[in-house]
C-alpha cells in the first residue's frame, strides 16, 4: 500500500462508481484475521475486516473510517466511500479479505465507470502482506491519476517495488459502464488484464522478472483513498460499489 505507488502518487477517478466482486475460496487458503482490525463487515457470506484509524495513516496518509464501508441489503454490493466527517475531515475506506489465497487468478468486476474519478481519488485492488519480504507481496491494480487531472492514463498494473524496471505499466480505461480487472499470479509470472462488459480486451501486461513474489500471508485488500491525503478537487464525496471478487486456484 505504498504508492506503488501506493505510497507514491497514484491517480484515480471520482465518484458514483459501482464495482463487482465474487468470492471463491480455496480449500488450502489460510484463514484468520489480521490483528488490530476488530471491525468487520459480512459480505458475500464472508467476514471482511474493516481498516480504521483515528489519525492519518498510509496510504495517503488518510483517516480510514468504519462508516465508509457498507453492504447494500438488496444487491449485496459492497460500498466503499470517501466522505467528510462532522469535524470536516475527509475519511476513506479499506477492507481486508479473511484469508490468503496464493497463486491463482484474482478477478474484480467493476460495474461503473472509473474514468470520471477526481484526480485525487485512488481505487486499489491488490494483495498485501504485513511482513516485509518480497515488498510485502504487493500486486496491484490501481485506478488513479495521482493528482494530475491532465493525465490521459488512469490505471496501472504494479508489482512492488514500483520503481524497479518493468514493475509498473500504465493504461487508459475509457467510459466503460462495467469492466473486469484481473491478474493471474503464478510462480515466476504475473499477468494482468482489463476487459469491458463484452469481454473485449482493454489493456494487458505480463511481468516475468525476478520481482515476482512467492505466496505467504498476503490478503486481498480493496481500498478507496485520497492521494497525499488531499481532498477531492471537486469537493464531492465518492461512492464505489463492489459486487464481486472471484479467486480461481
Amino acid at each position: 500500500m505504498h504508492r506503488s505507488v501506493r505510497s507514491r502518487a497514484r491517480r484515480l477517478v471520482p465518484a458514483a462508481a459501482v464495482i463487482v466482486l465474487l468470492v471463491a475460496t480455496s480449500p488450502s487458503a489460510a484463514a484468520g484475521g489480521k490483528p488490530g482490525y476488530p471491525d468487520t463487515v459480512t459480505w458475500r457470506s464472508d467476514s471482511w475486516q474493516v481498516k480504521t484509524s483515528r489519525s492519518p495513516v498510509g496510504p495517503g496518509p488518510n483517516v480510514f473510517a468504519r462508516e465508509n464501508v457498507s453492504v447494500d441489503p438488496v444487491t449485496d454490493d459492497l460500498h466503499l466511500q470517501i466522505t467528510r466527517n462532522a469535524s470536516g475531515v475527509w475519511t476513506t475506506a479499506e477492507v481486508i479479505s479473511p484469508r490468503s489465497y496464493g497463486y491463482g487468478t484474482y478477478t474484480f468486476e467493476l460495474a461503473s465507470r472509473v474514468d470520471s474519478f477526481d484526480a485525487n481519488v485512488v481505487l486499489g485492488l491488490f494483495t498485501w502482506s504485513d511482513k516485509a519480504p518480497y515488498a510485502h507481496r504487493e500486486i496491484d491494480i490501481e485506478l488513479a491519476r495521482w493528482g494530475n487531472a491532465a493525465d490521459t492514463t488512469n490505471g496501472q498494473y504494479v508489482v512492488q517495488p514500483y520503481d524497479k524496471a518493468n514493475h509498473l505499466r500504465r493504461f487508459t480505461q475509457g467510459a466503460l459502464g462495467t469492466s473486469i480487472q484481473r491478474f493471474t499470479w503464478r510462480a515466476g509470472s504475473i499477468a494482468w488484464e482489463t476487459r469491458d462488459a463484452a469481454n473485449g480486451l482493454v489493456a494487458s501486461y505480463t511481468y516475468t522478472g525476478a520481482g515476482v513474489p512467492v505466496p505467504g500471508d498476503e490478503r486481498v485488500r480493496l481500498n478507496l483513498w485520497l492521494y497525499q491525503g488531499a481532498a477531492p478537487s471537486d469537493g464531492a464525496p465518492v461512492d464505489v460499489a463492489i459486487r464481486s471478487f472471484t479467486f480461481t486456484p
